[in-house]
């Protein structure tokens, strides 16, 4: 009885301390005629002024196609240009452009950590958006100045002189400089889109659904122009002209993503999570011999504020006990001043804890984003190894890629308001399927896509003909395999988007979406890694291997069942895992999320 009563004097003792730390770093003089003070909390001031909604959102969704357009004018047809240009082998070439795009996305985790943590969602996508631009206006430079020599070469027939060293260096910084700019914009781009609609608004849930998954249809919408146009202009010669269009619609996106400054609705950033985290695991090892209190009895604030500055508050879950340890209060946390590397709020563990939860799901999406990886690689290879003529008018292979944009738009339009509509009646779920359940469904589509790619390299090298380069098969078989390709994208990417973002606590929400886009990274070192050891075991004496400079000695198509095979695999893991999920528990006692609208816009878009 006397060490229970001991316990909740210390927690009561512990409470106090934070307690008085936070009002006195709130308390702030409103009048000082009267002498009269007034509590302000103001990391969580909302302002009146009308801000956010449907229109500033749809502005950013144009910004996401004008900045895919501009990214997608280089990234797709970026295989072709190795090795027509720089004169690189197909799997060199295809290696190149995985750790490339790999590179794209993972730079999203660099710009999601400075969005959550010190910029904020509006400043990081501007600051990143104007590298992206100086990367393709780098680009064009390189490609006029050093790399299309002849004008008109790397159109399959007339060749390129080999560049200089300057101009490869310039190209390779200037790609990897819109690698980190469109990497570090999209996935906070997305954030800053759901930012604009108000956690208070009972409807704010379905329209962020709605805005993830119109944001990948902006996306898709940005891309069919470069897959279409700008590829036909790149294949015939015209690289240079391709990467100019490219420049001129991200200089577009950005100046329209600076005309809303004063409209946006603003989350301040929450600060550092990397402390917040490590401070959990800490506490918790220092603990580690302390058996861990009830529920009841662990450690948070009063209020409906967490300890984290502007955070909702995250209720108790059983999931990782042993992290229950670091939010246990002992007799040596009530001596001296608060130690938050020995004493955590629940919160602050929940919020490690949904770290380790989205793990497991994550890492199941990265086979799915192999899958993808092949549509600007092999994909492209292979339709350029068969019959691409209607008439006189030769069908670039990389253009097929419109038929996954077409299927990505079609199926979204097909989701969105036939789908959720029926199986909501079917489930009661007013979004019909859950975000596990279609990212589950993708990982089979994308399963099916692999085998067809499979049956269409079949049919292809069956109608080789000795001593010629192309197959006679049409490049319309490659149809199928797009085309479901797309349709995985729209149950996996927008699941993944949506699921990240709903699961990931307040304090990083970027960081969720980035999730998405790391996948796509680590699918593409993935793919490079998997290309790399089948060519090692398969190519040895004789052999040419499955991915030769020739495909027509090669077995693509054993390639593409092995991937097949893989993501049946995965796809049970991804079963289990996601039976084992259980999702975040936020306290919506108080559903306002805090906001801060600058008021000083001029001076922020002075440091874009």
């Amino acid at each position: 009885m006397m060490s229970s009563m001991a316990a909740i004097d210390s927690a009561n003792e512990i409470e106090v301390k934070v307690n008085e730390e936070i009002i006195s770093s709130r308390q702030v003089e409103d009048d000082n005629t009267n002498g009269k003070k007034k509590l302000e909390n103001r990391n969580s001031l909302i302002k009146k002024k009308k801000s956010g909604g449907w229109r500033l959102a749809s502005l950013l969704l144009v910004n996401q196609a004008l900045a895919t357009l501009a990214f997608f004018g280089v990234g797709v047809n970026l295989v072709l240009f190795l090795t027509r240009v720089l004169h690189q082998e197909n799997a060199d070439a295809a290696n190149n452009v995985s750790k490339w795009t790999g590179t794209v996305y993972l730079c999203s985790l660099i710009g999601a950590f400075l969005s959550d943590s010190y910029w904020g969602r509006y400043l990081t996508c501007g600051v990143f958006q104007l590298i992206l631009v100086l990367g393709l206006g780098l680009l064009s430079l390189a490609s006029w100045l050093f790399l299309i020599n002849p004008a008109g070469c790397g159109d399959g027939i007339k060749i390129c002189t080999p560049s200089s060293s300057v101009g490869v260096v310039t190209f390779y910084l200037s790609i990897y400089l819109i690698a980190f700019g469109y990497g570090g914009h999209q996935p906070t781009l997305a954030t800053f889109g759901a930012d604009q609609f108000d956690d208070s608004h009972p409807k704010a849930a379905d329209s962020k659904a709605a805005f993830f998954c119109y944001f990948y249809f902006a996306l898709n919408v940005g891309s069919l122009f470069s897959n279409t146009v700008l590829v036909y202009y790149e294949d015939s010669g015209e690289w240079t002209l391709g990467f100019l269009v490219s420049l001129g619609s991200a200089i577009i996106a950005l100046v329209l993503y600076l005309l809303g400054t004063s409209r946006y609705r603003y989350i301040k950033p929450y600060g550092n999570p990397l402390p917040r985290v490590a401070q959990v695991f800490v506490s918790a090892y220092r603990k580690w011999d302390v058996v861990p209190a009830p529920n009841d009895a662990l450690y948070e604030v009063e209020g409906t504020e967490s300890a984290i500055k502007g955070s909702r508050k995250i209720l108790h879950s059983d999931d990782f006990k042993f992290l229950d340890k670091a939010a246990t209060i002992t007799q040596n946390d009530t001596w001296g001043a608060y130690n938050p590397w020995r004493l955590c709020t629940v919160t602050q563990v929940e919020e490690a804890k949904c770290v380790l939860k989205m793990l497991p799901i994550w890492l199941c999406t990265i086979i799915y984003s192999v899958i993808f990886t092949q549509m600007a690689s092999l994909f492209v290879e292979q339709g350029d190894v068969m019959h691409s003529k209607l008439g006189d008018f030769h069908l670039p292979a990389a253009s097929m890629s419109a038929f996954d944009i077409c299927s990505v738009l079609i199926t979204t339009g097909i989701y969105r308001h036939i789908l959720v509509p029926l199986t909501g009646r079917l489930s009661g779920n007013p979004k019909g399927l859950t975000e596990l359940q279609r990212m589950g469904i993708g990982l089979i589509i994308g399963m099916i896509a692999m085998i067809a790619a499979g049956v269409t390299e079949i049919q292809r090298l069956k109608l080789v003909t000795p001593g010629v380069k192309k197959s006679s098969l049409s490049i319309f078989w490659q149809i199928p395999q797009y085309v479901l390709v797309g349709a995985s994208e729209v149950f996996m990417y927008v699941g993944q988007l949506e699921f990240f973002n709903a699961q990931a606590p307040d304090g990083i929400k970027s960081f969720g979406s980035s999730l998405c886009m790391a996948s796509m990274s680590l699918g593409n070192y993935v793919s490079s890694l998997l290309v790399n050891l089948v060519m090692e075991i398969t190519a040895r004496g004789d052999s040419p291997g499955w991915i030769p400079a020739d495909l027509n000695t090669g077995h693509l198509d054993r390639l593409y069942f092995l991937i097949a095979v893989l993501t049946a695999v995965d796809f049970i893991i991804y079963v289990y895992c996601a039976k084992w999920y259980k999702g975040i528990n936020l306290d919506t006692s108080d559903k306002e999320i805090q906001l801060e609208q600058h008021q000083n816009h001029v001076h922020v878009l002075g440091k874009v």
